[in-house]
């Protein structure tokens, strides 16, 4: 999926319900507003004996913020009026700039936040019209990004990633990464529908909380019932309930973390090639791919590659299986490849996110 808006900088979609930002901007500018407002009250006040009030009477401070009020938004009743030449050189010099710099501030904030909106709102709408195929990522803690390190070690495009996140610092970082950022609570369907889940290949759950990753499968699937869905859980009691919520494949990070300490301990050199493995780019890595034809009808061990499973009808075969004597068309291979030697097949290139 390639975007043209990718490249005119991060894209962060916020729900549509979101204005926190725009308000932000608006109080912010209401609150210099104020400012310049009581600043001419003051200065009103401090002459007040320089100006002239058309019922009679010294100008009260209620007066001056009658006087200023009118005078900064440019109503001017003409009922009170400077007549000293202090009061009249107080309004060249300081209530007069205060007066175009008090409209400059409300106007601005105006139009500022209408055509960041429209903005946003076009590109959101244009994104989504657009998108397709794409993968979602719900979670950009160590996970997740882990996750999309390796997904762009095998070629997957930058713009064809979506992060959902709750954290709107974490949504723009991702973003500044070149992915696609949407703030929200990915539990919600409202959220998934954002990130045209609907649409989506691929959607990664890489929650911190299993509660969490089981809510989120749970609206995944039901908005795509035939996206692959890769999901991550601390405990392996929650496996089962991950996969009958829709997850394709569950990862169980503690466990595997706790085992993968247990090899180090006894098979210090095992444990190596195994981190070996997982980090894609760094020595060895475990690819995926189909059978060659010239390699149908041979056994596994004829590969020239070094084949440790094969995938055969959603099946994963060991290499010393039975069925590993015949290979056959449509037969998916696991093969072990070194970085370090250069690949002379281009026919061998992995298929990102292909599901078995």
């Amino acid at each position: 999926m390639n975007d043209p808006d990718a490249a005119r900088g991060p894209l962060v979609l916020l729900p549509s319900s979101a204005g926190a930002g725009p308000m932000r901007a608006v109080a912010r500018r209401v609150g210099i507003a104020l400012v310049l407002l009581l600043a001419v009250v003051a200065a009103v006040y401090v002459d007040r004996d320089g100006y002239r009030d058309s019922g009679g009477g010294t100008l009260s401070l209620l007066d001056a913020f009658y006087y200023a009020t009118v005078t900064a938004s440019t109503t001017g009743y003409g009922d009170i009026t400077p007549v000293s030449d202090g009061a009249r050189l107080v309004n060249i010099v300081f209530i007069t700039p205060v007066r175009v710099l008090f409209l400059i501030v409300l106007v601005g904030t105006t139009l500022e936040v209408l055509a960041e909106r429209t903005r946003q709102d076009w590109r959101r709408t244009r994104w989504r019209t657009r998108v397709r195929d794409h993968i979602v990522v719900a979670g950009y803690g160590t996970k997740g990004r882990s996750a999309i390190k390796t997904l762009l070690s095998t070629g997957v495009e930058r713009a064809s990633i979506v992060v959902v996140d709750p954290d709107p610092r974490v949504v723009a970082e991702a973003s500044e990464a070149g992915f696609v950022g949407i703030v929200g609570d990915a539990t919600r369907s409202s959220v998934l529908k954002q990130a045209a889940v609907e649409r989506a290949r691929w959607v990664v759950v890489a929650s911190a909380r299993d509660d969490t990753a089981v809510l989120i499968t749970l609206t995944a699937r039901q908005l795509n019932p035939a996206a692959g869905i890769q999901a991550s859980v601390r405990e392996s009691e929650n496996v089962p309930l991950l996969r009958q919520s829709g997850a394709d494949h569950v990862v169980t990070s503690s466990e595997a973390a706790g085992r993968l300490l247990g090899v180090s301990t006894v098979q210090p050199a095992v444990s190596e090639v195994i981190e070996d493995l997982l980090e894609r780019g760094s020595g060895l890595d475990l690819a995926e791919r189909d059978v060659r034809r010239d390699e149908v009808g041979g056994p596994i061990g004829a590969v020239r590659e070094p084949a440790i499973a094969l995938v055969r009808d959603g099946r994963m075969l060991p290499f010393d299986h039975a069925e590993c004597e015949v290979l056959e068309p449509g037969d998916r291979l696991i093969v072990v490849r070194s970085t370090h030697r250069p690949r002379t097949d281009e026919n061998d290139d992995v298929r990102p996110g292909h599901n078995s």
